[in-house]
Order: structure tokens, then sequence, then C-alpha cells
């Protein structure tokens, strides 16, 4: 299941992913806790969350949690029932396909906002 195949890039993206979930959430819990400091700060920072470059980092975001949500089912599945390891490859695809629509609807929706000025 692990020799260069699809079992293994879905660890490896699924590592990843929650790397970057754990990033997330790290500069998230930091911005909030600005407010310790004032509203200056904070709203100085969370500012910058309305330019474009974070607006495309959070399509990457939302994708990076429904990649590793549906695989974490995907692996849920693989260990509770006895068919699942048998069927891993396509439920794989499944994954990477629900999880390419969402991005691309996330995409959609990010991208119009940024080209048409409103706030993200």
């Amino acid at each position: 299941m692990y020799r260069g195949r699809e079992g293994q890039w879905a660890f490896l993206l699924h590592r990843l992913s929650g790397l970057a979930i754990l990033a997330y959430l790290l500069i998230h819990v930091i911005s909030i806790s600005l407010f310790v400091f004032g509203e200056d700060p904070y709203m100085t920072v969370h500012r910058l969350y309305g330019w474009w470059p974070f607006s495309i980092g959070l399509i990457f975001v939302t994708a990076g949690v429904v990649y590793h949500s549906l695989n974490g089912l995907r692996i849920i599945i693989m260990d509770f029932t006895g068919t699942g390891v048998a069927y891993q490859r396509q439920m794989w695809y499944g994954v990477l396909g629900l999880s390419a629509v969402v991005m691309v609807y996330v995409a959609v929706v990010v991208l119009g906002r940024i080209f048409s000025g409103a706030p993200s």
C-alpha cells in the first residue's frame, strides 16, 4: 500500500495538511490574543487579513481542512471495516475529487471578492 503509490501520497498529503492546519491555528490564536494589548494592535494585524495574499491563503487553508477531514474519514473506514483496505485507492481518488470541487468553489467565491473589491 505504501510503495510510491496512492497510499504513500495520501499519507504525505495528510501529514502536510495537518501541519498546515496547525500553523494556521497558531497564527489565528496569536492574532486573536493581540486584543490583550488593546484594540489598535489587534486591528492593525486584522486589517492585513483583507489583503489579497491572505485571501489566496484562505483558499488553500480551506482545501487543506477539507482534504484532511475527508482523508481522516477514509482512514477510519479502512481501520474499522474489513473491506476498507481493498477500496482505499478508489476512496483516495474520491477524497481528492471532493477536495478539488470544494477548492474550486471556494476559489471562485474568494477570487470574485478580490476582483470585485468587496471585503473578504
